[in-house]
């Protein structure tokens, strides 16, 4: 019969109710699953952290399952647990030879890169399609060093997910990134620019003729409505707008 578990049983909770010398058998059974899925990983030949693919993630979790029921729970025997590990370090490796003889294996498993600017404009089926948010795609344009998103020729979101950024050779007008220098234009801000002087959609960073507008009207692209000032550089800090909210 099944003992009755005691609430809040501190001596329990700290120490469980297996004898002393079960603490000896934890060591080694860490020690053992431990170096057995080294030995395996050292033969798939795993990447570094920070290139962990879609598969190698699901390794990770997988092996770590694995690994931790082993470690802690006498009821599993060690022998059961490295079948285990062996099994997903198995099928770990049989995709990846999958990906490397045919593009179609690659593609289902890693995807493809997804293009979210083009000429200095987010692409909403890119960003609809890799669920980014506007302001986190801005963020990452800043990290590569954009400040303005008429500088992007265009950027791709990469399977592995990071970001890459092809500029144009001659940076064009277009949305600043810099929150604290981008500020939104009123219907009076409207009527006082100068015919020629281009406006950007604060969402996409699509551009047009300030002349061109009748009033505070929706982005073409995005239906936004709301503009700011389009700019080559940094914004400029002495412009009359109002602060975006």
């Amino acid at each position: 019969m099944q003992d009755t578990v005691v609430a809040f049983d501190l001596w329990r909770m700290l120490a469980g109710n297996g004898p002393p010398l079960f603490y000896a058998e934890i060591v080694v059974r860490t020690l053992v699953i431990y170096f057995y899925t080294l030995i395996l990983l050292r033969w798939i030949g795993s990447r570094t952290i920070s290139q962990l693919s879609t598969v190698e993630f699901l390794l990770v979790i997988a092996l770590g399952s694995a690994v931790g029921d082993a470690a802690f729970y006498p009821e599993v025997p060690l022998l059961h647990a490295m079948l285990v590990v062996t099994a997903v370090v198995l099928i770990n490796k049989a995709i990846d030879l999958l990906i490397y003889r045919f593009k179609t294996a690659k593609r289902l498993v890693d995807g493809e890169p997804v293009e979210v600017v083009r000429a200095g404009v987010l692409t909403s089926e890119g960003l609809s399609h890799r669920n980014l948010a506007v302001p986190e795609l801005h963020e990452t344009l800043r990290l590569n060093g954009i400040a303005n998103l008429g500088e992007v020729s265009f950027a791709h979101v990469e399977p592995g997910g990071q970001m890459s950024v092809f500029r144009f050779a001659e940076p064009r007008p277009g949305l600043p990134l810099v929150p604290l220098k981008r500020r939104t234009i009123d219907e009076d801000d409207l009527r006082e620019m100068a015919g020629g002087k281009l406006i950007a959609c604060c969402h996409c960073g699509s551009t047009r003729p300030a002349s061109a507008m009748q009033g505070l009207e929706p982005c073409g692209i995005c239906r936004h409505a709301d503009w700011t000032e389009a700019i080559t550089g940094q914004a400029d800090p002495g412009a009359r707008v109002k602060l975006a909210a």
